[in-house]
């Protein structure tokens, strides 16, 4: 099978190669892939910025239909529709494991990281990993499930955003799009934040449900949220830019007492971050790491009940073949949200 490979380290070394499709065994699922989007963790990847177990399949956001199942899954069928969790393998024995919060488990495995992944014809995954779709959920939505699935888990699991929540996203990228539509499926009043490179992603923005969107490169963002919380700042800030200027911005917009999560990933591990602000105002500054099968079980229900748009994201579908031109377009920031179907 054809299959979109890291072959090194470094920047770049990806190649489109023909391997063995994967077998199942015990409790391993294939999936026939569909529809995988192209994540901000693939470009890292592709980078070399982020640690990858070369030679791997790089893709970790899928949806498609089981074509296989190993002798001890009793709960997915071959035909199903389905789209899956990116763990792969965890320990099962520590603390985390015990409390299925497997995204922190010390030796977990993921998908498209440390085991092949998805930018391929067939994946394979764990039972306990898959999700069988809604009837009313397309395959194409579905392969946005874990992006949306980290979104509910930073919005709904590591904070809690409710009807009364005035909440700031700093940046406007598939992740704060995402996280806008699950605060606003809370109630709450959202305001997003981009530079004027981003104009076109704050126009889907407002289409999408988000009460306020700000340019601060051309608006002041500081007066804006503060004029609208009568000074106080907001009750809940996620970062989803990952840069350090804006993180430091938003720690001055928060309401004392507030939280700030963390959902963007930053290029360098060490940085200057504004913790007098954190100190002096009682910030709980949160750190989001990925999800866990609950924030799963949230998301598909989000997308059942259509109170979240996830195909609105997607500006550009290519072939496998056609690898290149999608990771360029991502590269270059012309797209929302680039999807390769196999």
């Amino acid at each position: 099978m054809k299959a979109l490979t890291k072959v090194n380290p470094g920047y770049g070394n990806l190649e489109l190669l023909e391997i063995e499709e994967p077998q199942v065994k015990d409790n391993l699922v294939k999936i026939k892939v569909e529809y995988s989007g192209i994540c901000g963790s693939d470009i890292h990847s592709y980078k070399g910025e982020y640690k990858v177990n070369v030679p791997v399949v790089l893709g970790h956001e899928f949806a498609g239909i089981v074509t296989d199942v190993g002798r001890d899954v009793t709960k997915v069928k071959v035909g199903d529709r389905v789209t899956s969790e990116t763990t792969f393998k965890i320990c099962e024995e520590c603390d985390f494991c015990k409390s299925k919060d497997y995204n922190l488990c010390p030796v977990r495995k993921g998908i498209g990281t440390q085991v092949d992944g998805s930018f391929a014809e067939y994946v394979l995954s764990r039972e306990e990993s898959v999700h069988v779709l809604p009837d009313n959920v397309s395959t194409l939505a579905a392969s946005l499930t874990e992006p949306l699935a980290c979104c509910v888990h930073a919005a709904l699991e590591r904070t809690l955003v409710d009807k009364d929540d005035i909440v700031l996203i700093i940046g406007p990228g598939p992740m704060g799009l995402l996280l806008s539509q699950v605060a606003k499926s809370q109630g709450a009043y959202v305001i997003l934040s981009g530079v004027s490179k981003d104009r076109k992603r704050l126009n889907l923005a407002l289409e999408l449900g988000v009460d306020l969107v700000v340019d601060s490169k051309t608006e002041n963002l500081d007066k804006i949220v503060m004029d609208k919380t009568n000074g106080y700042g907001a009750n809940k800030v996620f970062d989803c830019s990952g840069v350090v200027s804006a993180v430091n911005q938003g720690l001055n917009l928060i309401r004392k007492q507030g939280d700030f999560v963390q959902v963007g990933i930053f290029a360098e591990k060490y940085n200057k971050i504004d913790l007098e602000s954190i100190v002096q105002r009682e910030i709980r500054y949160i750190g989001s790491r990925s999800q866990k099968p609950s924030s799963w079980i949230t998301s598909l229900k989000l997308l059942e009940e259509e109170r979240v748009n996830v195909e609105a994201l997607v500006t550009k579908i290519v072939e496998l073949e056609n690898w290149k031109e999608a990771l360029n377009a991502v590269l270059e920031g012309s797209e929302v949200k680039a999807i390769i179907k196999s």
